[in-house]
């Protein structure tokens, strides 16, 4: 008898349908599983005829031949346990029900019949319910992953024996209740502005990167609190919508990164790889071409700490990134297009030791080495970053002070506000921000009267700006003025915008 059973796989962050086919036949004893299936999918032969025997079901003694389709799609992982051994069931005639062929099942199974957690859930339980399935199985450890979809049941089951009486109507299951996609979001693991003494410009500037998107590298000697202002960013950072929501969830689902108990990232991402992270630990890769560092900052923010102890060739591949918002993995078994756009936050001393420039304290370095720890950094990834802030060391009375700065929460409220103005702005494209937009809308939004124009063009002679650069002053100071409340752009947003662009070229030239 064959047996048909839905099931789903995974191509970068989207599912998408693989029809478990099982037939028996008479023959040598054995089981056959075909369909281009990895290792561990090929393993699963020995994980379902386990899990049939420990569950209490009896095992054939002929020839089971296991077709996953479509046959010229590469299979990874175990999900398809699940599956293949409720398709031996039913083509044993051990289990017959009306629920099996219109119900979707993924899972992997422990040798005693267990339903074991599989990565990438959630992309799974959106595809099946935008091909019109009503019913999905998965496993029990995944059921807070499954509660953020609505539009599809999902049953969540902790092992084989209680799936197939499930479907044999022998017990009674409820599907997982949807949740609302908020009700997980918390911003504890940022840091307070409040407790930031002094630095009232890199305030500024962190506060109009979060409004506007930009990216931003603050350059300063150590101590000087870079560290701490990068940390306070996600509690300064707007909301994000259902949407964003979903799709950064996707990424860490595939991922398999996603936090505990709670299924699902309701906040903006904030990833900050160590120094020695690899190019494939930032781009992705691997045999399963899995999601890497810049994928999973995906709709939050990159943090790299000492960007120049980061190799060159590493800092190099985040230029396609920053331009597309995409990233393309490509391995020998197939290609993945993972979603890319987050905002890159970055920070530095001025030379090795720390102290060019400093106040307190000597500079011990030659010029050689502090020209040799700067062309670590090259001249295009500046140029791709939005904001250049200096950061200043801290008094020791700014540091006693017993007084707080202005608080997070309030930044945050302010930030909102420039954002909504944003998202009407771009209702209808795909930006959603200022430093997303396209060059049709950057003439449409951000033009300049005449004295906003005569500064630029003073400036663009003068500092000998780059045709990106002059772009994202324009954006930046768009952001500004969203933040004054202003529809126009004047001359005092892009003088202040100008101030942003100004270091590379005092410590690069």
């Amino acid at each position: 008898m064959l047996a048909k059973i839905k099931s789903f796989g995974l191509q970068g962050i989207d599912g998408y349908e693989v029809s478990v086919e099982t037939d028996i036949n008479n023959g040598l004893p054995g089981t056959d599983i075909v369909g281009l299936p990895d290792t561990a999918t090929k393993e699963s032969k020995e994980r379902v005829r386990s899990a049939l025997k420990n569950s209490g079901f009896r095992l054939s003694p002929r020839r089971i031949t296991v077709n996953l389709a479509p046959a010229d799609t590469k299979k990874e992982g175990s999900l398809y346990d699940l599956p293949i051994a409720l398709g031996i069931l039913y083509a044993t005639e051990q289990i017959s029900s009306d629920m099996l062929f219109d119900t979707v099942f993924v899972g992997e199974l422990s040798l005693n019949g267990d339903i074991g957690k599989v990565n990438g859930v959630l992309p799974m339980i959106i595809a099946a319910r935008q091909l019109g399935y009503k019913r999905m199985v998965v496993p029990k450890a995944n059921e807070s992953e499954a509660a953020y979809v609505g539009g599809i049941s999902v049953y969540a089951l902790p092992s084989l024996r209680e799936t197939v009486a499930f479907l044999s109507g022998e017990i009674e299951v409820k599907p997982v209740a949807v949740k609302d996609v908020y009700s997980a979001f918390s911003s504890a693991g940022s840091e307070d502005l409040k407790y930031v003494k002094g630095q009232l410009a890199a305030r500024r500037a962190l506060e109009i990167a979060a409004a506007g998107g930009h990216n931003i590298l603050m350059i300063g000697p150590p101590g000087g609190g870079k560290t701490m202002l990068a940390k306070c960013l996600p509690g300064i950072l707007p909301d994000m919508s259902p949407d964003e929501v979903l799709e950064t969830t996707k990424i860490h689902s595939v991922a398999g990164v996603l936090p505990g108990g709670v299924g699902i990232v309701a906040s903006r991402p904030f990833r900050a790889p160590h120094h020695t992270a690899t190019r494939v630990a930032l781009t992705g890769g691997g045999a399963n071409a899995r999601p890497g560092e810049i994928s999973l900052a995906h709709n939050g923010v990159l943090f790299l700490d000492e960007l120049p102890e980061y190799t060159r060739a590493t800092l190099e591949i985040l230029r396609q990134p920053l331009e597309d918002g995409k990233v393309v993995v490509s391995r020998a078994a197939r290609t993945v297009e993972y979603p890319a756009r987050f905002m890159l936050v970055a920070s530095m001393n001025p030379c090795p030791c720390g102290n060019l420039g400093s106040e307190t304290a000597e500079c011990t370095c030659t010029p050689a080495q502090v020209a040799r720890y700067l062309s670590r950094v090259s001249g295009p990834l500046l140029d791709r970053i939005d904001i250049h802030i200096e950061v200043g060391g801290v008094t020791y009375d700014e540091l006693a002070s017993s007084s707080y700065g202005e608080s997070s929460e309030k930044v945050r409220a302010r930030v909102n506000e420039a954002r909504a103005v944003q998202l009407r702005r771009f209702e209808g494209s795909a930006a959603h921000c200022n430093a997303q937009m396209t060059n049709a809308q950057l003439i449409e939004f951000c033009a300049l009267d005449a004295a906003g124009e005569s500064l630029l063009r003073t400036a663009f002679g003068k500092l000998g700006l780059s045709a990106r650069a002059y772009t994202r002053i324009l954006k930046v100071a768009r952001t500004i003025a969203d933040l004054a409340g202003s529809d126009k752009v004047l001359k005092n947003h892009v003088a202040e915008a100008l101030q942003y662009r100004s270091l590379d070229r005092s410590y690069w030239q």
